[in-house]
């Protein structure tokens, strides 16, 4: 072989591998979502470019539900309710997930730092328990762990109030802020040690907080309470200012990238609804579907994806004209999710 033919040759292989590279990129260059299938063990993935499911990821355990992902995208962590464990799966699907066991009905994950955030509820209730059974499992602390991805290690187990729920942290990362579904409270503690910092009761306003979000700016707290049909916001000290009522059953929330619109999944009220960050007045509720908690902005913020479980879909939502534009069929009970590059959104933010 001449040398003239093997340069063709070799500039020929190199063109090729470009170019699988450029299609490659281009297929995901608007990022994906990652979807926590409760039903199936594995995560729906979504190529944001396309709005279309592609290769579903394993996560080797079952009952995924609550869902968060490293700064630089290359694992996701899932909690697994019928694992009493924590997957931290390969975004690629190249390795095999690991497995790191947490206590019974681990739900909210959160990462931050390097580390994930667990809450969790060890309670033997199935939730057809009596009520004298329920009453004693309400009174049975949650805990939250706290792992070190790099290591794989639980570096702190904080045993908290009742039903531990959502996790929210300051804008300089230093507080970690939790809702107590049980307790109708919300605890502030040390984000590297949780360490109990102080303590909320907000049951004079409503039962039930779940949902929890600080403001772009860091100045204020929103926080949903279910079994009122209400969100309530505190100022950067964790006093309360207002109760605003929403629609039923209010669970998932987030602002806006620019905090100019604060964004509520009201349950049973089959609706996301949206509002005026600054006055709370309502914009509007836009039809979704059943059992839709959790909800995340694209990268672009051009459209809103909202995990419907109980309707087997996700629903897209476009952020200018707060219209339904697409459904994308799940039929493995979608619980949450979250994109990368990283989003603002209810189990998330950039």
């Amino acid at each position: 072989m001449t040398i003239n033919r093997l340069n063709s040759l070799l500039l020929f292989a190199l063109i090729a591998t470009l170019s699988s590279i450029t299609l490659t990129a281009s297929a995901g260059d608007k990022g994906f979502a990652y979807v926590s299938n409760q039903s199936s063990g594995t995560l729906g993935v979504i190529d944001l470019g396309t709005l279309e499911m592609v290769a579903p990821l394993d996560v080797a355990a079952k009952g995924p539900r609550g869902i968060g992902i490293s700064s630089d995208g290359a694992f996701v962590v899932t909690a697994n309710k019928d694992s009493d464990n924590i997957s931290i799966a390969d975004t690629t699907g190249a390795t095999t997930p690991k497995l790191i066991a947490i206590g019974k009905n681990p739900e909210f994950v959160r990462v931050m730092n390097g580390n994930a955030y667990i809450t969790y509820e060890p309670t033997p209730s199935t939730g057809l328990a009596g009520k004298a059974e329920q009453k004693d499992d309400d009174a049975i602390p949650g805990h939250i762990a706290i792992v070190d991805l790099k290591t794989g290690k639980v570096i702190h187990d904080i045993v908290g109030k009742p039903e531990t729920e959502g996790v929210e942290f300051t804008k300089d990362g230093k507080l970690m802020i939790v809702t107590n579904e049980s307790d109708n409270s919300i605890t502030v503690h040390d984000a590297k040690t949780g360490k109990l910092l102080k303590n909320i009761p907000v049951g004079q306003y409503g039962n039930r907080p779940r949902g929890i979000k600080n403001s772009p700016d860091g100045r204020i707290y929103v926080t949903t309470l279910e079994f009122s049909d209400k969100m309530l916001v505190l100022d950067s000290q964790f006093k309360v200012i207002k109760a605003v009522p929403t629609g039923k059953s209010p669970y998932g929330i987030s602002f806006d990238r620019d905090g100019k619109r604060l964004f509520i999944a009201s349950n049973k009220e089959k609706a996301l609804q949206v509002f005026d960050a600054q006055t709370f007045e309502k914009i509007k509720d836009i039809h979704t579907g059943d059992r839709c908690w959790h909800f995340t902005f694209t990268p672009d913020d051009s459209k809103i994806l909202l995990a419907c479980g109980k309707s087997n879909e996700i629903v897209v939502i476009d952020t200018a004209t707060l219209e339904v534009i697409k459904r994308i069929e799940d039929k493995n009970l979608p619980w949450g999710l979250v994109t990368y590059p990283k989003s603002m959104g209810s189990l998330d933010r950039p």
